[in-house]
């Protein structure tokens, strides 16, 4: 299930799901949406035809026993086009997508698929230019695949250092976090740029997290609420009501130095939480988190974590952030003055997000840093998931869908039609699927 199994839902345009409940968006209007965002740099062909189909997946999904909870947006800006799973259990929420997987997997098998696990793929075979099966291993036995056409579908290289180095420019679990996913390190697209697939597209879908933020999903979402963010100068950078878009937010910190940012709030700023809601909702992080916060200070003390951050006073935190104390403190005197004023001359944030900074009770900190679920790319296909090489002249036999092949968002990821990356992945795997399957029969 790769980085899926971390997931919550694949996209859905114009679904009944959607219709049922009056959120429906139409395959025109999202695709507009996606063109514009992408300032057209991608492939409307890929786009429309994926966007086209993903009602249809939805369906086919619920026909192999998926049940979804529901369309959601991420945050209030966003559309509804996120089709969640329900697990079973009535409780959404990260993982959720991995009951999505176990029903495919139950479907295929029941189909007559055979599943070869630790059977790493080492080689696609080539001839006249043609993809013409693979080799294969396990530590028992070697194979030699003859086949007429090979979709692969590896989830890019979001676990791999050395490539996220090399191609990207990252340092993985440094300044740099991703999921992590055991065995997602390109593979894939190593193979099939040996074949003669062009090197292509390959980037990431740019958020903002806590360093292993799984460990700590409770003060992830506390502190991402639109308090005072500064970067290691001690300078603010950009309107925080915009945390709520995880890949504008990710972008603006990776431009900072360390690529991280701080945002600081206290316990009055949690207390109001607590008692009224967060200033922005989003469906991974819920409400209740803001009553549990406490726990989760207490581990990452005990285990020496330092991305969240404690402090009494203004001169501890700065110490402890290694900002100046006066610079820290005329950023915090300034920001305070905003607040008392409702108005906000630097970025024009909303001033329903100005809460001023007292130090009530402490100040709470997170360091963000930018990351990403994993990348997207590296190999350009058409919009039958066909392979192409240098030229843009398809590879014969050879297919891709998924995150290796997901060129879709130009140089940020749509955040505003959530669900986008597995939904792009669950359709693209249909899609790929299909025309393997006309080209077998030609």
């Amino acid at each position: 299930g790769g980085t899926a199994n971390m997931g919550m839902g694949p996209l859905g345009i114009n679904t009944k799901i959607q219709k049922a409940n009056f959120n429906e968006i139409s395959v025109a209007e999202a695709l507009k949406n996606q063109m514009e965002y992408t300032h057209y740099r991608v492939n409307g062909r890929l786009v429309a035809r994926y966007f086209k189909q993903s009602a249809s997946t939805i369906d086919w999904l619920e026909g192999m026993g998926v049940k979804f909870a529901g369309a959601f947006r991420y945050f209030k800006e966003s559309n509804a086009t996120w089709h969640i799973v329900d697990p079973g259990d009535g409780k959404i929420g990260p993982g959720c997508a991995s009951a999505m997987n176990k029903a495919l997997t139950k479907r295929a098998e029941e189909l007559g698929v055979k599943f070869y696990l630790e059977t790493p793929v080492k080689q696609l075979l080539t001839k006249e230019d043609k993809v013409t099966g693979l080799l294969a291993e396990s530590e028992e036995a070697e194979y030699t695949v003859q086949a007429k056409a090979v979709v692969v579908a590896t989830g890019g290289y979001g676990s791999s250092a050395e490539m996220l180095k090399d191609r990207l420019g990252f340092d993985l679990d440094k300044n740099f976090f991703t999921f992590n996913v055991p065995g997602i390190k390109g593979e894939g697209l190593k193979m099939m740029w040996q074949a003669g697939a062009q090197k292509y597209g390959d980037t990431v879908e740019m958020i903002y997290i806590l360093p292993h933020n799984l460990e700590y999903m409770v003060a992830d979402g506390v502190l991402r609420q639109p308090n005072l963010m500064i970067n290691q100068d001690g300078d603010r950078f950009m309107d925080e009501g915009m945390l709520g878009n995880t890949t504008f937010s990710g972008n603006a910190m990776f431009l900072q130095p360390g690529h991280y940012a701080y945002v600081i709030m206290d316990r009055a700023i949690l207390k109001q939480y607590q008692d009224e809601g967060p200033d922005i909702m989003d469906i991974v992080h819920p409400a209740a988190g803001f009553k549990l916060l406490d726990p989760v200070i207490k581990k990452a003390e005990e285990n020496g974590y330092e991305a969240i951050i404690t402090a009494d006073t203004v001169a501890e935190l700065a110490e402890k952030l290694a900002i100046p104390a006066d610079k820290l403190q005329k950023t915090i005197d300034d920001y305070n003055s905003y607040c008392d004023h409702g108005q906000d001359p630097d970025f024009f944030k909303n001033p329903d997000y100005l809460h001023k900074l007292t130090g009530e009770g402490g100040y709470l900190v997170g360091k963000f840093y930018s990351g990403a679920y994993g990348t997207v790319g590296g190999v350009k296909i058409d919009e039958n998931c066909q392979v192409l090489d240098d030229d843009d002249k398809v590879i014969p036999g050879l297919y891709s869908a998924g995150s290796d092949a997901n060129t879709i968002y130009a140089d940020s990821y749509n955040f505003t039609l959530p669900g986008n990356t597995m939904g792009f992945a669950v359709n693209s795997g249909r899609i790929a699927g299909l025309e393997a399957a006309k080209y077998i029969a030609k």
